[in-house]
């Protein structure tokens, strides 16, 4: 539109909203005036806000008044120090017996259900009729979300189905009768859907996964192609609602491919909502513009700016990804106008409507529709049941169709949906909040959002230069001894297209090199034995991946005799040098990561994640042993007058690394760069199952620099050549991780001193666990049961930090036990190249066997609760599908020893003391977890559960270098955690030099410190 001055009719737009907003305040001692005191009181206390809202969201599972009383004096009390006077003062006297307790415990029921019924319509269908009743007799739209627990298993998908047919009949049969309002039933040039639902995927597929998109696609559509065909019979209109990033491009792809299908592709009454603080964004809705034009109809856009910040930014952070989301509020309010002024510049394929309460966004959006002639009723605003209704009725003023986003559910399940929209409600940068508590001028609230941005910034730099100055001038800079600062390597984000077509390319590049032979490697030199190991694709059992020369007996004592020759001037070499080495080997395998990941899935039958997770863990320990030993390098001198102190740490000699199969190159990358880096040479030998990948580090750290002997490739069978290597006199170190058994014989050999042995072995050893998962009676269950799902059959359970066993507390059991074992059905056991792999097979038909050994034990020990099959996998590898055992008793076989595969045994506990009990009732002592809401059992588990890594209220496996060193004790092994700062020290020796530098009464100025 030529002339048309868009920021004037902003301005202009938005003071006629303001003017159209009742500013009168509630009357006093009305519930509406009581929530709004409640919340002036809470976002004046942030801490007391976030306490508070933890403890609505414990609240469903919290059945009597003393467990209420006791979780609102733990969450008030645990940031004591921050509360407001008056609250720290009412503590010793929350009643958690009697009369009083029960008379807190309903008040606080009630209550919380008092304000979930603010925010959340009603609990089933004649409610949420009513609801919708009443908003129509005040011409307002609605659109239906239906909320309930996370869907983490495939009846309760089946049953969130069934809800979504059961609201679009209920609705339509009774809405559709009620008279035509024309304001919100009819747009531009046509009757418009009275009945709208907006429908969440991921709550339509247990094991909704975007690194599977056509698997999860066909499941999702199964359930949702019955919901759109009953929704256009019945004229009614259907929303995908957009959850987080991750979930992104897979919602897009089944709208779009859905939406194409010749029964729903001349269907208009469909839309998507988008969301504004995404920086794709923009380019998925200008590819969706192109999309609906070549699909002939036009679909409705919900515009909203996203409901996910706080979790997106968390998830970038620990992943150090990029953040998806605009940081700054300002960016994701300008994103939205620019969003938005796209839409209504193509309004005839892409129908606009609005999810906002800010009101400049509001003003943008109608003075959009006038700079491209966008008719009044072609598009609509949305605002959230419960809140902004005087936005609302401002804009029904200015004759614009308002629809209400409108929930509904059980109300108690429904307080993750609650506490959202109570966190958004106070965020400091809300809208609702600065224009209706904090009574910012109009002036400032419409302001262009970079503008408003600005003016922020600036006073706040104005008012920060005084402080900023005076900490400076008090801060005194300590020495320090530089170093590289050490950083995770990021996961691989397998929602991304992109890098799921990287991997699939990557399995292919490998398939096409299986079956090769790799000989010895000793002193640089390759060695063929004449004897072979065959390594087979535990996933297809007849698919080889390749064969290594089998050492004998001679070859490990050259290997021996070969390391001890490289020791002296590898020991010499600085460590610069060596740590260099290191940081080269990192950057071959960053730059093979692909192809790696995809060579340990055929190998070692590791899922996408977790073969990108074992190469980026081999990444970590090269960088970060790297670092440490730099750091270690810098000897510690105490210097006295006339006398010279200096400790250092030296190398022990040749070092035999003896790696396990579950993590074929990480493990092995780590125990091989600890003891290269420190300075000792190496004998590699890898597991026999997985023995192709060793041989691909020998030649990656062959290529980054490591001299010939200083690491020897030595792969052989284990009877044949472990006990030469352990037992020989020029071994001064033994790095293993593996079984129990073979690890306590390791350390019983090693322990003999033999004739002409001049030192003492050194033995470093992680044995594996029986860990367990405590299930706190107050625990989310959504959380707890995909937390021991995921713990307990994640790579078929063949991590010796696996979950084993969930001990879990009586009030919750039954319930638990019901979604776990429909959780664990939902698994999908399949080939572990296929990217919905969801339990891959067992490494190979021996781990079978026994693994089944021990499920026949275990039928006789307890109740089998669920025992899937294979199927016809049986035939093509070594698969074993998940197990689950409940009521199994304390020390029954199955509790104790260790089965290394898909086996859950349930334990039930009277009360936590007894879940503690049970839980260090093992020989064991590596990996463990708790799932509680209540800060005071967290910190009682904190303190007696006796375990080397303990996780709370998340899986138990994936420990990270440096962010979690790992290692446990008892049988669990013996040394220092591996990835921590204290692991090189095993592969060292210290000494210490004292000179005396006095002579004839003279000593030389020295430094001291």
């Amino acid at each position: 539109m030529s002339g048309f001055d868009r920021e004037a009719r902003i301005q202009t737009i938005g003071r006629a909203l303001f003017a159209g907003i009742d500013r009168s305040e509630p009357l006093l001692g009305t519930p509406a005036w009581f929530d709004d005191q409640l919340m002036g009181f809470t976002m004046s206390n942030p801490a007391l806000k976030v306490q508070l809202f933890r403890f609505i969201d414990a609240l469903p599972l919290l059945k009597n008044s003393e467990s209420i009383s006791q979780h609102l004096r733990e969450y008030l009390g645990e940031q004591r120090e921050l509360m407001p006077w008056i609250v720290r003062a009412g503590l010793p006297w929350i009643p958690s017996r009697g009369l009083a307790g029960r008379f807190l415990a309903w008040s606080a029921r009630w209550n919380a259900e008092r304000l979930a019924r603010r925010f959340i319509a009603g609990t089933n269908v004649a409610e949420a009729v009513a609801a919708v009743a009443g908003m129509r007799q005040r011409s307002l739209a609605f659109t239906i979300d239906l909320l309930g627990e996370a869907t983490i298993t495939e009846p309760e998908a089946d049953a969130v189905a069934q809800q979504y047919h059961e609201l679009l009949d209920g609705l339509s049969t009774t809405v559709n009768s009620w008279p035509t309002i024309e304001a919100i039933d009819r747009d531009h040039d046509r009757a418009i859907p009275r009945v709208n639902v907006s429908v969440k995927l991921s709550a339509l597929y247990s094991q909704f996964d975007p690194i599977d998109p056509v698997g999860t696609a066909r499941v999702v559509n199964s359930r949702l192609r019955p919901i759109l065909r009953q929704a256009k019979q019945l004229g009614a209109f259907v929303n995908f609602d957009m959850e987080q990033y991750s979930f992104k491009d897979v919602t897009l792809k089944i709208f779009r491919d859905l939406l194409m299908e010749p029964e729903f592709r001349d269907w208009p009454d469909v839309g998507i909502a988008m969301q504004a603080y995404l920086r794709d964004t923009e380019a998925d809705l200008h590819a969706l513009g192109q999309w609906a034009k070549s699909r002939g109809t036009p679909v409705w856009i919900r515009l909203v700016k996203g409901a996910y910040w706080d979790y997106e930014t968390v998830i970038a952070a620990q992943n150090d990804w990029m953040v998806p989301v605009f940081t700054e509020k300002w960016q994701s309010d300008a994103s939205f106008e620019r969003c938005g002024r796209y839409l209504m510049e193509n309004w005839r394929w892409l129908r606009p409507a609005f999810g906002s309460h800010n009101l400049r966004s509001i003003a943008a959006m109608m003075a959009a529709a006038e700079e491209f002639g966008v008719p009044e009723n072609a598009y609509e605003f949305q605002m959230l049941y419960g809140m902004a209704d005087r936005i609302a009725s401002s804009l029904q003023s200015l004759r614009r169709r308002v629809r209400i986003y409108t929930p509904y559910g059980q109300l108690l399940p429904g307080m993750a949906y609650l506490v959202r929209r109570l966190l958004e409600n106070t965020s400091n940068e809300s809208f609702l909040r600065a224009g209706f508590h904090d009574h910012l001028p109009e002036e400032e609230l419409l302001m262009n959002p970079q503008a408003r941005a600005e003016l922020r910034n600036g006073s706040e730099s104005r008012n920060g230069h005084a402080a900023a100055a005076t900490s400076a001038a008090s801060h005194t800079p300590a020495t320090v001894v530089a170093e590289r600062p050490f950083t995770n390597e990021p996961p691989i984000d397998f929602s991304r297209e992109a890098n799921q077509q990287r991997m699939q390319a990557a399995l292919d590049q490998v398939r096409g090199q299986l079956g090769r032979g790799y000989p010895l490697s000793i002193g640089g030199k390759p060695v063929e034995t004449g004897a072979w190991i065959e390594s087979v694709n535990p996933s297809h059992a007849r698919q080889l991946v390749g064969q290594v020369a089998a050492a004998g007996p001679s070859h490990t004592l050259q290997a021996i005799e070969t390391a001890k020759r490289a020791f002296d001037s590898w020991r010499d070499t600085d460590v610069e040098v060596r740590a260099e080495i290191l940081r080269k080997a990192a950057a071959i395998i960053r730059q093979r990561r692909f192809e790696l990941a995809a060579w340990i899935t055929l190998e070692s039958a590791k899922p996408w994640r977790e073969s990108d997770g074992d190469v980026a863990e081999a990444i970590d320990f090269l960088e970060y042993y790297a670092t440490g030993m730099e750091r270690l390098a810098h000897s510690r001198h105490r210097n006295l007058p006339g006398e010279a102190n200096e400790t250092f740490y030296e190398p022990r000699g040749v070092a035999v690394v003896i790696a396990p199969w579950n993590f074929p190159l990480a493990i092995l990358t780590g125990m091989v760069s600890a003891a290269l880096v420190t300075g000792n040479t190496v004998i590699m030998k890898p597991a026999e199952q997985s023995p192709v990948i060793a041989a691909l580090l020998q030649r990656i750290l062959e290529e980054a620099g490591v001299p010939a002997g200083v690491v020897n490739y030595l792969p052989g069978v284990g009877e044949v050549i472990g006990p030469i290597l352990v037992q020989h006199p020029d071994v001064a170190l033994i790095a293993f991780t593996g079984s129990l058994g073979v690890g306590l014989a390791i350390n019983k050999l090693a322990g003999e001193t033999p004739q002409g042995q001049l030192h003492i072995k050194k033995v470093i050893a992680e044995l594996g666990g029986k860990n367990a998962m405590i299930v706190d009676g107050d625990a989310d269950l959504d959380e707890a049961v995909k937390g021991v799902v995921d713990s307990a059959f994640g790579f078929a359970g063949q991590k010796c930090s696996a979950g084993s066993r969930a001990i879990v507390l009586e009030p919750i059991y039954d319930r638990f036990v019901e979604r776990l074992v429909e959780a664990t059905k939902a698994l999908t056991v399949a080939p572990a190249d296929e990217p919905g792999c969801g339990v891959p097979p067992v490494i190979d038909a021996e781990a079978r066997n026994r693994i089944l050994k021990m499920i026949e034990v275990g039928k006789s020990e307890a109740k089998l609760a669920f025992g899937g099959d294979v199927g016809e996998l049986a035939n093509e590898g070594f698969y074993v599908a998940p197990h689950v055992f409940v009521d199994v008793p304390p020390n029954a076989s199955l509790a104790q020893d260790e089965i290394f595969g898909p086996v859950l045994a349930v334990t039930k506990a009277a009360n936590l003391d007894e879940a503690l009990a049970i839980a260090n009732g093992t020989r064991f002592a590596l990996t463990g977890g708790i799932f509680s809401r209540s800060p005071q059992n967290i910190a009682t588990v904190k303190r007696k559960f006796r375990v080397g890594n303990l996780y709370v209220n998340r899986k138990i496996t994936g420990a990270l270098v440096d962010r979690q060193p790992f290692g446990g004790f008892r049988l669990s092994g013996i040394g220092s955690k591996a990835g921590g700062p204290d692991y090189l020290l095993q592969f060292l020796l210290p000494r210490t030099i004292t000179e005396n530098t006095l002579r004839r009464g003279f000593a030389p100025e020295v430094m001291t410190d």
